[in-house]
């Protein structure tokens, strides 16, 4: 007598992009150059480093080479920085063609894709560690006076409240909880495909 076999759910093995998908990232790569040749021609090639001129360049890169990972990090990243961008450049200085193209074409460019590759929940993991990264390699490379994803000194306005220890270590905190929380509510969205598999009986 033969018992039946119970499944389960698990995740499905990564199915891969497909090519004329994969060349989207075209766009990104394109929204990415805009804004260098943007700030190279203003002698301020440090705001390249921003992590969101440099997540269309990760986005463009994870499309290309069908990366999940990279795919996942840049369009986490690429969320908050639309609000981030809004607010601290486009209020006080207006719209600007390659940085409109970076952020909210790189954002619609990257939800596209998050959509296919899904969110694994370690992707706040990888987004958080991205942040460091981008944040150390800012320190050591580009001006203090530009002040790259708060690499060198506490934000203005918030100098007399802080020194820059205390600071990064607060927006440390706070970056990883809202990475955590975004990609709680992204995966609620774009879960891992499940497929049925054989439980052992």
């Amino acid at each position: 007598m033969h018992w039946p076999l119970r499944t389960h759910l698990r995740p499905q093995p990564f199915v891969p992009l497909s090519v004329s998908f994969r060349l989207l990232g075209l766009l990104p790569l394109l929204f990415f150059l805009a804004q260098a040749f943007y700030y190279l021609r203003r002698g301020e090639a440090g705001h390249i480093l921003w992590l969101c001129n440099i997540g269309n360049l990760l986005l463009a890169i994870g499309l290309l080479f069908d990366q999940p990972v990279l795919i996942r990090v840049a369009a986490v990243w690429l969320i908050p920085g639309l609000g981030l961008w809004f607010w601290f450049a486009v209020y006080q200085w207006g719209f600007m063609f390659t940085s409109t193209l970076a952020h909210v074409g790189g954002l619609a460019v990257g939800l596209a894709a998050l959509a296919r590759v899904r969110v694994d929940r370690r992707t706040w993991l990888h987004a958080f560690i991205w942040y460091l990264f981008m944040q150390q390699l800012c320190h050591f490379i580009t001006p203090a006076a530009l002040n790259v994803n708060i690499s060198h000194k506490v934000y203005e306005g918030w100098e007399g409240r802080f020194d820059y220890g205390q600071f990064w270590l607060l927006t440390t905190f706070l970056v990883a909880c809202a990475l955590w929380l975004i990609v709680k509510l992204c995966a609620k969205l774009w879960p891992p495909r499940k497929s049925f598999a054989a439980a052992p009986v």
